[in-house]
């Protein structure tokens, strides 16, 4: 194996037939005489439906029941990409409140704060912390679960499997620190695929999957950060904290939006089209048809 390239399985199907004469022969049925059209004793009800398109069908419960990969796609993105917003929202009320709160902090050093200004700023930033981790920990689910449709909808367009097992992308994309590195690598991949560029070919991250990857690389760095800097003592020490963690709070913010264009961007180009729109269908143009029989000139004094 060549370094910098990665190793992949070229999906097949093995199929088994008997070798010849293995079978017995089948028996030649004699030729019917034709003796004429077929008569009913009564006008037969049985026909085709009056359509021209219809829907294909399938069997509930069976596996062509359940939509393909490709499908499901769209769906999970739009529901990670609403979390993802709110959690940018959130995360930039939670800088307001931490900013907020540092300069009660300098202010507090010369004259006294009210009462009610400070409960105010206490109950911003705790409410705006609540929902930040509650909508983080929705977000992380979704787009882990829309990365792995993803990777399925990429292998089943491109014939080949994914370089990376589902196991290798929750482990590098959950386990704290591992994830610095794997995350990117995993993206850049998906990304690649879903490209339909050469299977043999380095990954090539482009610009917003680098800036994606920079800012998980700050996000990370700032919260490593600001947990050191809460172990330490002092009041200057405890300001700085807070102006860490409103940085924090801005970095989640923008690695929120981004990662909601990476999933919009990856998204568009597995499914560009939406299997909604595709339903109502109508006939444009018909090129290569005979042209049809015109109906004869009457003259004007015919009944």
């Amino acid at each position: 194996m060549q370094p910098g390239r990665y190793h992949f399985r070229p999906r097949v199907r093995w199929v088994a037939s008997p070798p010849p004469g293995a079978l017995p022969p089948r028996p030649v049925r004699p030729v019917e005489r034709y003796t004429g059209p077929p008569r009913y004793p009564v006008p037969p009800r049985w026909g085709f439906p009056n359509l021209t398109w219809r829907e294909p069908t399938a069997v509930p419960g069976t596996p062509s029941g359940y939509p393909r990969p490709v499908e499901r796609v769209r769906v999970l993105s739009r529901n990670a990409i609403t979390v993802l917003w709110f959690l940018a929202g959130l995360t930039l009320l939670g800088a307001v409140a931490e900013f907020w709160r540092y300069a009660l902090l300098v202010i507090s050093r010369d004259s006294a704060l009210h009462s009610d200004v400070v409960a105010m700023s206490d109950a911003l930033e705790i409410i705006s912390s609540l929902l930040s981790v509650v909508f983080g920990l929705l977000a992380i689910a979704s787009v882990v679960w829309w990365l792995l449709v993803a990777r399925q909808a990429a292998a089943d367009e491109n014939g080949h499997e994914p370089p990376r097992s589902a196991r290798q992308v929750l482990l590098g994309t959950l386990v704290p620190g591992l994830n610095l590195v794997l995350a990117g690598s995993v993206l850049a991949e998906l990304e690649h695929a879903v490209l339909r560029r050469p299977v043999d070919e380095r990954p090539r991250p482009s610009r917003l999957v680098l800036a994606w990857w920079a800012a998980w690389l700050l996000d990370a760095v700032l919260m490593v950060l600001v947990i050191v800097w809460r172990f330490r003592d002092g009041v200057q020490a405890q300001a700085d904290g807070v102006f860490l963690s409103g940085l924090l709070d801005l970095s989640a913010a923008l690695l929120a939006v981004l990662t909601a264009l990476v999933v919009h961007r990856v998204t568009s180009l597995l499914a560009p089209i939406s299997v909604d729109k595709l339903r109502l269908r109508r006939v444009v143009e018909v090129k290569g048809a005979p042209a049809p029989a015109l109906r004869p000139v009457r003259p004007t004094t015919s009944r």
